[in-house]
């Protein structure tokens, strides 16, 4: 089973030199064990654009869909056999980004 695991945070700040030194450990880990599907980090949130093309239209808004004091910086997808597992990994990401991390499974 695949999950999406968000990292949120509550500024734009990238991540340190040592916390970029902590997720490439982690990612090697994540690969090296079957775990990895993807990962990147996202521009801040307002480099975004909204779009809306429910009516007549396409509206395109800039900046965020929602504002929030915390949002997505960043993001695993990994391959876990269940949640259990999926949890355990995403405590470990959320340990080496220092940052609070969001799970979800894929339907």
């Amino acid at each position: 089973m695949q999950y999406l695991v968000s990292v949120l945070h509550d500024s734009s700040d990238l991540a340190t030199d040592a916390e970029m030194a902590a997720i490439d450990v982690f990612n090697e880990m994540l690969q090296a064990e079957g775990h990895w599907v993807f990962a990147g980090g996202l521009g801040s949130p307002g480099t975004a654009t909204v779009i809306d093309n429910r009516g007549e239209e396409a509206l395109f808004t800039d900046g965020p869909y929602l504002e929030s004091k915390e949002h997505i910086v960043g993001f695993w997808v990994m391959e876990a056999e269940d949640l259990d597992v999926a949890l355990k990994l995403a405590a470990e990401g959320s340990r080496a980004c220092n940052r609070r991390v969001e799970v979800r499974p894929f339907l």
